[in-house]
């Protein structure tokens, strides 16, 4: 199978837009499920709503042929407006699909409004509690921990992609572990950078963008955005500080492409070589190979700076809307099963959230051509071992825009750091 897309960047979306739907949709009760479990022999159909393909098309045809009454149809929107329609949809209670899937950075804004999901729980799906990571499941929860909402797909353990080639062209070291040596640290990351930039390669940088190295920086830390008490803490904790001092600091130094990420150029960047390397969760894998089609062998995978970490992911969920709770409930049992999630890791890339595969040989010592035999399976195996997960706050997605919108401003020129770091501050403020 051909690798899709399957995520689009935070900070392209209109903070300001997300926030009122949202407030729109308050944190209580909302529409009302009709159960409509299928008669026997009745066609029913079953809607998916996506931001990006998930890998589940052969899985909805094996599903089909033992459920020959279910259709499936799976509408596909951009990262931004999939999150910020289904927002607008709950505060309806009209339009969204049967099942939904909701990535990471959003996840905790619906699980704040479980009157708005049906339970999965009242379809014997807590019996998969012991399938997944204990933070992973715990991320589907309602906040009181009461109901289950959402089953999780896979998780974004963090690596480190470059182009052998350009690395090899500007003198320095191919093999992934002599790379791995040159970046224990962001700081050591950034000198790496400014060794590459001195090669003068032509229409090459060292990086695309700082925004998902910032949020790879963050997603570090012991703490992010909020505070166990979902308070704000972009302010105050020194994390979040750091890592916009040396986000920007890659800019000033003239590390960057100034491509924004999943934007037109970016994807085109990728064809052209503009860029050495990028930060690299598991499912940018996939990505990178159907961007660079041209590329094989020229890539490869070695460990992140800063020691582990976890950039996206996702779960699927069913609200209350759905006309037929049941099965979308067991549409999403198949979907996220043990082998399923193989499934999809060895076609698309997108690493398992169940612990249980990660000493499984088939996914262990699975191995792409494209990034040069990579050890790809051992390294987001060791990866996901390695995470600690951060609280997420119930606006996490917005607060990410807010200093994405900020780092972009850097960038384009338009502010100084600090001048950009005064308005994240006053723009964190007004999100309530």
């Amino acid at each position: 199978m051909t690798p899709r897309v399957r995520r689009l960047a935070l900070p392209l979306l209109t903070a300001s837009v997300l926030a009122l739907a949202i407030a729109a949709c308050g944190g209580g009760g909302g529409g009302t499920a009709t159960e409509a479990s299928a008669k026997p022999g009745e066609k029913i159909k079953l809607t998916v709503g996506s931001f990006g393909d998930l890998g589940f098309k052969p899985l909805y045809e094996e599903y089909k042929k033992t459920h020959p009454n279910i259709e499936i149809v799976e509408s596909i929107a951009q990262f931004n407006d999939h999150h910020s329609n289904l927002v607008k949809r709950l505060a309806t209670n009209a339009g969204a699909g049967d099942i939904e899937a909701v990535e990471v950075g959003y996840i905790s804004t619906f699980t704040a409004q479980p009157g708005k999901f049906v339970d999965l729980k009242q379809y014997g799906l807590d019996k998969r509690q012991s399938d997944y990571l204990d933070w992973k499941w715990q991320q589907g929860l309602s906040k009181d921990g009461s109901q289950v909402l959402g089953l999780g797909t896979d998780v974004g353990g963090l690596a480190m992609c470059y182009r052998k080639d350009l690395f090899e062209k500007a003198g320095l070291p191919s093999d992934r572990a002599e790379v791995a040596k040159l970046w224990p640290t962001w700081e050591e990351y950034i000198a790496t950078g400014k060794k590459f930039a001195a090669a003068n390669l032509p229409d090459t940088k060292f990086t695309d963008s700082p925004g998902e190295l910032f949020r790879a920086m963050v997603n570090q830390a012991p703490t992010g955005l909020y505070d166990a008490q979902d308070q704000i803490i972009v302010g105050t904790n020194p994390d979040v500080k750091k890592a916009w001092d040396l986000s920007n600091q890659l800019t000033q130094e003239g590390l960057t492409a100034k491509l924004a990420a999943f934007s037109p150029p970016w994807n085109t960047g990728f064809a052209k070589g503009s860029f050495a390397t990028i930060i690299c969760p598991a499912w940018m894998t996939g990505f990178i190979q159907e961007q660079a089609k041209d590329s094989s062998g020229k890539w490869d995978i070695a460990s992140v700076p800063g020691g582990g970490g976890n950039s996206g992911g996702s779960h699927l969920m069913v609200p209350k809307q759905s006309k037929h709770p049941k099965e979308a409930a067991e549409l999403i049992d198949f979907l996220t099963s043990k082998d399923n999630q193989a499934r999809v890791f060895k076609e698309e890339g997108t690493f398992p959230s169940i612990p249980a595969l990660y000493d499984d040989p088939s996914i262990r010592n699975f191995t792409k051509p494209f990034f040069g035999d990579a050890p790809i399976g051992q390294i987001y195996s060791d990866a996901a071992k390695a995470l600690k997960p951060q609280h997420l706050g119930p606006k996490e997605a917005d607060v990410r825009v807010a200093i994405g919108n900020g780092l972009g401003r850097v960038e384009q020129g338009k502010q100084t750091p600090d001048e950009a770091w005064a308005q994240v501050l006053e723009d964190v403020k007004k999100i309530k």
